[in-house]
Formats: C-alpha cells, sequence, structure tokens
C-alpha cells in the first residue's frame, strides 16, 4: 500500500460534494446549497490538514526539505481557503452570480492543484516514505466531521 494511496480518491468524494453544492445554488436551493457546501468545507478541511499535519511533515522528515513542492501546495491551500470564504459570503447572501463566480474559480484552482499533487507530490510522497505506513484513512475520518444525511 502506498502512503497516499487513499488521498486522489478523496479529491475526487470533495469535488463531488462541492458540484452537488454547486448545482443547489444554480437551482437557487440555498438551504441545500448551504448544507451540501458545510459538508464540503469539513472534508475539504480535513483533507488539507490531513497533508499539511500529516503527509508534508513525514515527506519533509524523510526528504531534508521543508521547500519546494509541499510549501507551493500550502500557499495553494491558502488560496483556495480564501476563495471558500467568499462562497460562504455568496451563499449568505443567496448571491447566485457571485456563487457562479468564485465557484469556477476555485473548481479551476482544486483541479489544477489535485493534478500536481496526483501527477508530481503523491509519487514523490511514495518513493520518500517507502516502507512507512501513514494513517491517512484514519486522519481523514478523524478529522471530517459527519454530514447529516
Amino acid at each position: 500500500m502506498q502512503a497516499t494511496e487513499v488521498l486522489p480518491d478523496h479529491h475526487r468524494t470533495c469535488d463531488d460534494i462541492f458540484v452537488d453544492a454547486e448545482k443547489s445554488a444554480m437551482a437557487g436551493r440555498w438551504q441545500e446549497c448551504a448544507q451540501t457546501y458545510g459538508h464540503f468545507r469539513r472534508e475539504i478541511a480535513a483533507h488539507f490538514s490531513t497533508e499539511e499535519q500529516v503527509l508534508f511533515p513525514a515527506f519533509e522528515a524523510a526528504s531534508g526539505s521543508s521547500m519546494g513542492p509541499t510549501q507551493m501546495m500550502r500557499l495553494e491551500h491558502a488560496q483556495m481557503n480564501t476563495l471558500m470564504h467568499m462562497l460562504d459570503t455568496t451563499i449568505a447572501a443567496c448571491d447566485r452570480d457571485g456563487f457562479a463566480g468564485a465557484a469556477e474559480t476555485l473548481l479551476i484552482m482544486m483541479q489544477q492543484h489535485n493534478m500536481k499533487e496526483e501527477n508530481i507530490l503523491y509519487p514523490m510522497c511514495d518513493r520518500a516514505l517507502a516502507g512507512r505506513s501513514l494513517p491517512l484513512r484514519e486522519e481523514l475520518a478523524n478529522r471530517a466531521a459527519p454530514c447529516p444525511t
């Protein structure tokens, strides 16, 4: 089992939840959007914190460097958090056009970010951490608050 095996699937989970929130916003179903978007925010926060507090430090310790790809991923996490705060505001205001603009930007940024992680950073982590087992699946589960269904 690779150290990062669970993370690409979690990217897709987050993407799918975000698309559902976007559909609700575009249909003007703001209460449903807020609930679904809240689920997305919990999942993406769990993902970011698992990477930043578990995976990245393990990789940096193994590689001997805290500069480079992990630093860039942290910066991109911060940029996405800024966009998500903008989306919080648009949902509270039931601002469909504002939501659409910020959502499009966030979706593009998430897609580019996920490609970099899945094609560059995760393989680097798997090589550097070969033979080590990281509890990423457990960390994701523990960090994400369950969403009421």
